[in-house]
């Protein structure tokens, strides 16, 4: 594509009328709004951009030293003897029966090559093409010297393929000289169907009123008075517009002149491929608004979508499932030993609900058994999307907000097992021992087995009395006996221990339960980024985008 751009630079450079690189940048401005735009606008609405864009890149790389002139007219304009008159020749059969002219005819003056290739591209048929060059001319004809003049299909002809053929033909061609008759030059056909569409195209766009010799100079003043009425209703107020007779041998020469200086100056193509653009910069002006931030949504919505997204992904369980299982672990290793196995007993929280605990990184990512979200949590998930949509787009014109809520909408299917995902692999942060469970792990370890010791030291004093054999004499503190104390104050030591470490474990487990519950939002928000976020801004950035290459596009 730069090749090409480089190319059609190069071939414009020396023009002096029409800004060749800024036609260029506005050829290539069009290209990539409409590669920008795709997906997010209709496709009908690209189509006369995409054109544009196709027919400037086709005309440019083709002869730069002819210019395509088309003769448009109903059936009994004098088209066709027009045609032949300023050729000087009969190439297009005249008639006044319907259809007359069913293909287009073509005369070059000059050599036919390379205008061969354009008449490829117009799509004249070989045996339609006739060159107008003659030794006896001497320099009669070099004034038109790279003119290819086309004679057109009636366009109101009873053959639709005729007016198709036309339609076609006037997307392609330099230049257009609509040749009415005094009969029907108010036609309402060609004023609304043809004339009023060229309002853009003033600057390649010329009226005869042929078969001047039929009327009187009053008559002629007052139908050219009212033509050029009918010509600003169509917004062509200052279209050239002139008299012609096909019979007459002057009666075309103000038109053989204006297609003279037409050809010397070799504007008609870089006029109509501007007039191009500007229609279809005109078509997509409303596709474009006021200037919209490429970060429009705000942190505020994107809260509200994680909390939405945080209860379809049971959250909510999960942390008070976190807060449960550090009571339990806690439980587990730091409470009176003796009544640990009852703990085990229970099934670890988390582990329930398939939850990894600090596993390797990489490792395949189990399916959680996090409980599905009900209807409510998934309407709160559809208003919340809406929310970011409606937020997103509410300065757009139209067709943009319906584009940026399919971009929030698009990736929800694949949202369910984001969040799994994202739940799964949250490090909930509850795998680690901490080191006070060790302290009093180790305390109520000590105190149990001050009060085995004891308990066992008083049981076997009790079995040596009942055997009769000597009291075992146990030593005292002041006036406890030492297994007694051991006994009691194991117990009361332990007793103690927990009362003082209820209060650290219900702590912890809040601590827990909150850290949790912010790694997991963290998670949840980037679910939230990455499904229906960037979608959004992607939109938006291209709405940037497109509003920039569109002003650029345009005509300054």
């Amino acid at each position: 594509m730069s090749g090409m751009v480089s190319r059609m630079r190069e071939a414009l450079r020396t023009d002096h009328r029409v800004d060749a690189d800024r036609l260029v940048d506005r050829v290539e401005a069009l290209r990539r709004f409409v590669r920008t735009v795709e997906g997010h606008l209709p496709s009908e609405r690209l189509v006369k951009a995409q054109t544009a864009v196709e027919r400037a890149g086709a005309r440019l790389a083709l002869s730069r030293d002819h210019t395509v002139v088309a003769l448009a007219g109903s059936t009994g304009s004098g088209k066709s003897s027009l045609f032949n008159a300023l050729a000087g020749l009969d190439l297009s059969p005249v008639g006044v029966l319907r259809p007359t002219t069913g293909v287009a005819h073509s005369c070059v003056w000059g050599p036919l090559e390379p205008a061969g290739r354009l008449l490829d591209w117009v799509g004249v048929l070989p045996r339609n093409r006739f060159v107008r060059e003659s030794a006896l001319d001497g320099d009669d004809e070099a004034a038109l010297h790279g003119l290819v003049l086309l004679d057109l299909p009636d366009f109101d002809s009873v053959e639709k393929s005729h007016r198709l053929e036309v339609d076609r033909l006037l997307g392609l061609v330099d230049l257009v000289i609509w040749v009415l008759d005094p009969q029907k030059y108010a036609d309402r056909v060609v004023h609304q169907s043809y004339l009023r569409e060229f309002h853009r195209l003033a600057g390649v766009t010329v009226v005869v009123l042929n078969q001047a010799d039929r009327l009187s100079a009053v008559d002629l003043t007052r139908l050219l008075a009212d033509l050029r009425r009918l010509l600003e209703r169509d917004e062509l107020p200052d279209v050239p517009v002139l008299a012609t007779s096909a019979v007459d041998p002057n009666g075309h020469g103000e038109l053989r002149a204006m297609l003279e200086r037409t050809v010397a100056a070799r504007q008609a193509a870089l006029e109509r491929l501007n007039g191009d653009v500007d229609q279809a910069v005109a078509g997509l002006s409303d596709a474009v608004g006021p200037p919209a931030p490429r970060e429009m949504v705000d942190r505020v919505t994107v809260r509200e979508l994680t909390d939405a997204l945080a209860g379809s992904a049971g959250v909510p369980a999960v942390v008070s499932a976190t807060g449960r299982a550090y009571r339990q672990r806690a439980a587990a290793a730091a409470g009176w030993p003796l009544l640990r196995w009852l703990g085990r007993l229970r099934p670890d929280p988390l582990r329930r609900l398939h939850l990894q605990e600090g596993g390797e990184a990489g490792a395949p990512l189990p399916v959680t058994s996090v409980p599905d979200p009900d209807e409510a949590q998934r309407a709160a998930v559809g208003l919340a999307v809406r929310g970011v949509a409606a937020q997103a787009a509410r300065d757009l014109p139209v067709p943009w907000p319906a584009a940026v809520t399919a971009a929030a909408r698009s990736r929800l299917d694949d949202v369910p097992d984001a969040l799994d995902r994202a739940v799964a692999g949250t490090d909930l942060g509850v795998h680690r021992t901490p080191v006070w469970w060790r302290v009093a792990g180790v305390i109520q370890w000590l105190a149990t087995l001050a009060a085995v010791v004891g308990l066992g030291w008083l049981v076997a004093g009790y079995v040596v009395r009942a055997l009769g054999l000597p009291a075992l004499q146990n030593p005292k503190v002041g006036l406890t006996p030492v297994p007694t104390l051991l006994l009691l104050g194991g117990l009361l030591l332990g007793v103690l221990a927990a009362l003082l470490v209820r209060p650290l474990v219900s702590w912890g487990a809040r601590r827990a339960a909150r850290r949790a519950e912010a790694r997991l939002r963290a998670a949840v928000t980037e679910v939230a980024r990455e499904c229906v976020v960037a979608p959004v801004r992607e939109v938006l950035h291209a709405y940037a985008d497109a509003r920039e290459l569109l002003t650029a596009a345009g005509r300054s």
